[in-house]
C-alpha cells in the first residue's frame, strides 16, 4: 500500500478522525476515547499490520499537549503518524489518556519518558514512574513555561 492507498484506508475506516501528512508520513488524528480502539484496528487489521511502535513523544502545544505515536508495519514497509490532542489542566492535576502498550510493548519505555517530562499519565500502563529525573525531581521540565530549579538545592 503507497502512501495515497495507505491515506484511502484511513478515511474510510475512521471516517471520525482527521487524515493528513506530514512531511514524511500520513497522519491521522484521533479523539482520545477512540485511541485504542483505533491502534488495535491499525495493528490487527490484514490491510495495515501496523505491529511497531518505533517513537511516541509528546508536544506541548500551550494549552493542550499532542501525545504523537509513530507506527510502522513489518509486514508492508509502511510507516505512519498518529496524533491524540489532550486537554491541558492546570498543575499539580495531570492529563490522562489510556496506555497503548497492552498492544504495542515498545510503548513501556516511551510512556515513562512522557511522563516524566511532561507530566501526562497512561491509564493501563503497567509501571508508570520517573525513569529519567527521579521522584525527587520537581515539576515536568518539557513544560511550556517550567522553571528550572536551584539544581544544587534540589539534589540536597
Amino acid at each position: 500500500m503507497n502512501r495515497e492507498e495507505l491515506k484511502a484506508y484511513l478515511t474510510e475506516t475512521f471516517p471520525t478522525a482527521t487524515i493528513g501528512d506530514t512531511f514524511d508520513f500520513p497522519l491521522i488524528v484521533v479523539a482520545k476515547e477512540n485511541l485504542l480502539e483505533v491502534v488495535g484496528k491499525l495493528k490487527n487489521a490484514p490491510e495495515t499490520k501496523m505491529d511497531f511502535l518505533f517513537c511516541e513523544t509528546a508536544v506541548d502545544r500551550i494549552e493542550q499537549f499532542e501525545i504523537v505515536y509513530h507506527l510502522t508495519s513489518t509486514t508492508y514497509r509502511h510507516d505512519m503518524v498518529l496524533k491524540v490532542m489532550l486537554d491541558k489542566p492546570e498543575l499539580p492535576e495531570l492529563p490522562k489518556i489510556d496506555s497503548v502498550y497492552s498492544l504495542l510493548e515498545a510503548a513501556e519505555f516511551y510512556e515513562n519518558e512522557i511522563f516524566d517530562l511532561f507530566g501526562v499519565t497512561f491509564d493501563g500502563h503497567p509501571n508508570l514512574r520517573r525513569m529519567i529525573l527521579g521522584d525527587e525531581w520537581p515539576g515536568y521540565p518539557l513544560r511550556k513555561g517550567y522553571e528550572y530549579p536551584d539544581i544544587e538545592q534540589t539534589l540536597k
